[in-house]
């Protein structure tokens, strides 16, 4: 029952206030600039959070964002975020791989640091898959497996720490062949460390994919 309760203060208090503040350091802003004024027309964010990407999405280029989050402390502080009013927001509070919008009602799904952590990732990959509409296209950001065998056991060590402490995060999933498996290919790709030290926390990959024609 205390390990309970603990879990729940953490998911609460602690890690929303921990991706508030840690979450968004100068070299993860650099990628989100990049990337995320792609997004456009009716665009779903799954594992919405804070509302950090808030303020790298072009208002003019969005119609509607359903902003998918279960978490509701984390949905208070989005709430409050100084871009909110730029755009007309839904919030959706189911968790990402059950995705509670119609067959083919969006045009951009985003994931930042989501694929990464939710534990039915092929389940998500279907679901975004169903709510895109034909030519829509997949922006992530995520961690991912080193192609580094060395880094790649740090990462294993890590592993059961990042996942406690940061919400299921899985620094030994391969993002891209998850989201290859998922019958999307890509329109761009790139992988890398964020930092020099440590490797093992700052491989990610970023990009945009598209569904492989039925």
């Amino acid at each position: 029952m205390k390990t309970e309760m603990l879990g729940r203060f953490h998911r609460d208090h602690v890690y929303p206030k921990l991706v508030s503040v840690l979450g968004n350091p100068k070299p993860i802003q650099e990628v989100r600039r990049r990337i995320l004024p792609l997004a456009q027309g009716d665009v779903l964010e799954i594992g919405f959070g804070t509302g950090v990407n808030f303020a790298y999405y072009d208002p003019g280029r969005v119609s509607r964002l359903y902003a998918l989050e279960p978490n509701e402390a984390m949905i208070r502080i989005a709430e409050r975020h100084p871009f909110r009013g730029a755009f007309d927001v839904q919030f959706l509070d189911l968790l990402g791989e059950q995705i509670p919008l119609e067959e083919a009602t969006v045009d951009t799904v985003v994931s930042t640091f989501t694929l990464c952590t939710i534990a039915a990732v092929a389940d998500a990959l279907r679901g975004i898959a169903h709510v895109l509409r034909p030519g829509g296209r997949l922006i992530f950001f995520e961690n991912t497996a080193s192609p580094d065998p060395s880094v790649r056991r740090w990462q294993r060590w890590w592993a059961p720490f990042h996942h406690r402490l940061f919400a299921g995060l899985d620094l030994t999933r391969d993002i891209p062949s998850s989201i290859k498996a998922g019958g999307f290919h890509f329109e761009q790709i790139e992988t890398g460390y964020l930092a020099r030290f440590p490797k093992a926390w700052t491989c990610c990959c970023w990009g945009v994919a598209n569904l492989e024609p039925a």
